[in-house]
């Protein structure tokens, strides 16, 4: 999606990129707000001694290391729901309309291509924290960090910012992901820890 938003091809369909992109920020926002949300709601109708005992970490600890696992195998996507926006609303809607909903489908994380397994680890830590706060704040640090890069975009003008964009996102795609596999790991042992050491 990142490619299908930039000024040059925003110019081409006489869309104003600021906007588009806007709309593509608050779509992603509102995306991850919803499905933070959700999951924490979601967890919230578990009952108490469940979804307080230590089992109930082990087994969130363990499919996070089930999630790093997948993710160390270094294959472009995960076991995902495979359906994408459909590129034609780029030519048949205003650009605001497509940001919206290219954002917001970026931002749920859940209905469209995963590449790395923290989309799932995100909700089910929002679902495990049962307090609609917490998932609410989750679900916005995951909508907006899935959505940022496309500000890398700003400063293009021709063909050749384009391909320095994308030598760029690619250059930092190896140490994202190394920092997605921390991420999942160290969550986990902090589960565990909890698991151990919790009364």
């Amino acid at each position: 999606m990142l490619s299908s938003i930039s000024p040059l091809g925003e110019r081409a369909r006489h869309s104003r990129w600021w906007l588009t992109t806007t709309a593509y920020l608050l779509g992603s926002l509102a995306g991850g707000l919803a499905v933070g949300g959700l999951a924490a709601l979601l967890g919230g109708l578990l009952p108490d001694p469940v979804r307080d005992s230590r089992w109930t970490l082990v087994v969130v600890a363990g499919l996070l290391v089930v999630g790093l696992v997948l993710d160390l195998r270094n294959q472009r996507s995960v076991p995902s729901w495979r359906r994408q926006v459909d590129e034609q609303w780029l030519t048949r809607y205003r650009g605001w309309v497509y940001g919206v909903g290219f954002g917001a489908q970026l931002g749920f994380g859940l209905v469209t291509i995963i590449t790395s397994t923290t989309t799932y680890a995100a909700v089910l830590l929002a679902a495990l924290t049962h307090h609609l706060g917490a998932g609410l704040a989750i679900g916005a640090t995951f909508g907006m960090v899935r959505a940022l890069p496309s500000l890398l975009m700003a400063r293009v003008l021709d063909r050749a910012d384009l391909h320095r964009v994308f030598i760029r996102v690619e250059r930092w795609a190896n140490p994202a992901g190394v920092m997605a596999k921390v991420a999942l790991g160290g969550a986990a042992a902090i589960l565990l820890a909890a698991a151990a050491y919790g009364s």
